[in-house]
């Protein structure tokens, strides 16, 4: 379908909330509500009483579109109870976007009647007629895959003895060529020196000790054919020189 060709299709609109709202309140906190125009169609949101200036209501319309009208007119107001409510802001919605891909989350932005920014409107347009499929869903991240698992055996399954079995060779090293420790002592010549005698058991006796106290000494003090055995007894009186 012609994106000019849009005469009595219908198209979604969202209001989820506004943010930084102008604050036309002195002492209380204001109750705001957004009023929506497309022709001669008309919509207003219920009031967000305490919304003050980051108001929700995820409230949704539904607008017939009219061929040659790409706009929607959007006005906030502030809810008052004794006296007419206060305007806060007005912007537009434009709808080439939406028209053209089928989907639109952008945020607009409002002006005081002086043209100064008095805040934003959210809001999500949904257009099912579109030339082009929403992209917006789409996540830009890879999809995700989940690996298989390996599968490991419980228990540990022989190696067949079978040759011709498709089994992977053994991971045990191959036996070796070489003969196995100790090596043949008839390939070495004789040794030109002879064993040494077996130990014998018990060993032999180890030399006698000394006998103590040691035997009396001769001294040179006493005379000749005098012993003197250790410092007592002596003799005395002790002989004259």
């Amino acid at each position: 379908m012609s994106i000019t060709d849009i005469q009595g299709q219908l198209l979604e609109v969202t209001v989820v909330g506004c943010n930084h709202l102008k604050d036309t309140e002195w002492i209380s906190r204001q109750d705001p509500y957004v009023f929506l125009e497309y022709g001669s169609t008309k919509f207003s949101t219920s009031t967000c009483t305490d919304g003050d200036k980051n108001p929700t209501f995820q409230e949704k319309f539904v607008f017939t579109l009219i061929e040659g009208l790409r706009e929607i007119n959007v006005t906030v107001w502030n809810s008052n109870t004794l006296k007419s409510d206060d305007f806060i802001g007005s912007g537009k919605i434009q709808l080439q976007k939406v028209l053209s891909r089928g989907f639109d989350d952008t945020t607009w932005s409002l002006q005081t009647k002086r043209g100064r920014n008095a805040g934003e409107l959210r809001s999500i347009l949904h257009y099912s007629n579109a030339l082009q499929p929403a992209t917006s869903f789409a996540s830009s991240a890879p999809p995700y895959v989940t690996l298989p698992t390996p599968q490991v055996p419980l228990y540990f399954k022989p190696l067949s003895t079978n040759t011709t079995a498709p089994y992977a060779p053994s991971a045990y090293p191959a036996p070796s060529p070489y003969s196995s420790y100790p090596p043949n002592s008839a390939v070495y010549p004789p040794s030109p020196y002879s064993a040494p005698p077996p130990a014998t058991y018990p060993p032999p006796p180890y030399p006698p000790t000394s006998i103590y106290p040691p035997p009396p000494q001769t001294s040179s003090y006493y005379p000749p054919g005098k012993v003197r055995l250790g410092p007592y007894p002596r003799i005395y009186p002790p002989p004259s020189y």
